[in-house]
């Protein structure tokens, strides 16, 4: 997908629907679809219910070009558009939210004011989570135009035919572009695959630097663990010995050691697991950010905590299996 978004300013400078569609038209080898957005933030009002959400002024293509669906009911149609019908589709959180769960395909909405009719359900892509794709609707643009009161369209999408032809069309764009603006400042043309490129190298990059925070706090937590279990080996010291002389086995005393020292640990990753639950319950019970507990990672974090314990206590437990048992007896 290839986005164009229009900062050019001037009513003689501004690119239309019209001439966008008419370029399309003469490369459609290489285009699949264009669709013109109108995004909004608009009130909904369903009864004596109300609810803030975003709305998207668009055409048919955009189900092409964004590939949206819908779950139950239609899409926009041309016709939609030409008549400047006030049909809606809405999203899964809007229904979940204003209609208990209940299909309202036919029924109305006010949309600012505005009473319009309920055409359609967006198929749910966020898991009907507020705030995110399930949280929207979609009207025609130029319906959006006349809510918005803004006869300019800034953002255009664009599908290629093949993934392989995208820097042709942004170049013929580019070219398209130049001849209305002469100034390249006016409009931007950018490649979806490249947002998808950056953000692949943002993220590689803040992993690498959360395993580094992870590795440090781990070693200085396993650190700590093995100072702690050294002086338990010194203050059992007797201990040990009397374990030794009725009998008990390196091994044994390894094993016993070893066992503490995980046990510490364990404990440590379920307080951070506790605490990780109860950030995520706090920060959905709030709304502050959409957060979720994930019972596998918790899992995967504490077998790691355990197996700190288990490294970090390898050297105090072999230290303390290999005390002599007279020695150990006579120490005080």
């Amino acid at each position: 997908m290839i986005q164009i978004n229009i900062t050019g300013r001037g009513s003689n400078r501004n690119v239309t629907y019209e001439q966008l569609q008419s370029f399309v038209d003469q490369h459609q080898d290489d285009i699949e679809a264009l669709a013109p957005t109108v995004s909004s933030s608009v009130t909904l009002k369903v009864g004596t219910q109300t609810h803030d959400t975003t709305m998207i002024g668009t055409t048919a293509d955009y189900s092409v070009v964004r590939d949206v669906n819908v779950s139950s009911g239609r899409f926009i149609l041309p016709i939609d558009v030409d008549k400047r019908q006030k049909v809606v589709l809405v999203g899964t959180y809007i229904v979940k939210k204003l209609f208990s769960g209940q299909n309202p395909v036919g029924q109305k909405i006010k949309i600012n004011g505005q009473v319009f009719t309920i055409v359609g359900v967006l198929q749910e892509r966020a898991n009907s989570q507020e705030q995110s794709d399930d949280d929207q609707i979609i009207v025609p643009v130029t319906v959006a135009q006349r809510l918005t009161r803004n006869a300019i369209i800034r953002n255009f999408a664009l599908k290629v035919t093949d993934p392989n032809k995208s820097d042709a069309v942004m170049q013929y764009l580019n070219d398209f572009l130049y001849k209305i603006y002469n100034d390249t400042t006016s409009y931007r043309v950018f490649n979806t695959a490249q947002l998808l490129d950056t953000l692949n190298t943002v993220t590689q990059t803040l992993t690498l630097m959360l395993a580094g925070i992870a590795a440090i706090s781990l070693i200085v937590g396993g650190i700590g663990i093995m100072n702690i279990m050294l002086v338990s080996v010194t203050e059992r010291t007797r201990e040990i010995g009397i374990r030794k002389a009725i009998g008990a086995k390196r091994r044994n005393i390894l094993v016993q050691f070893l066992i503490e020292a995980s046990v510490v640990t364990g404990l440590g990753g379920i307080v951070g697991i506790v605490f990780g639950f109860l950030t995520t319950v706090i920060l959905n019970r709030f709304k502050i950010m959409t957060a979720v507990f994930s019972l596998p990672w918790a899992v995967l974090a504490l077998l790691i905590s355990v197996g700190i314990g288990i490294v970090f206590g390898l050297f105090p437990a072999s230290k303390a299996s290999k005390l002599n048992p007279i020695e150990a007896l006579r120490y005080e």
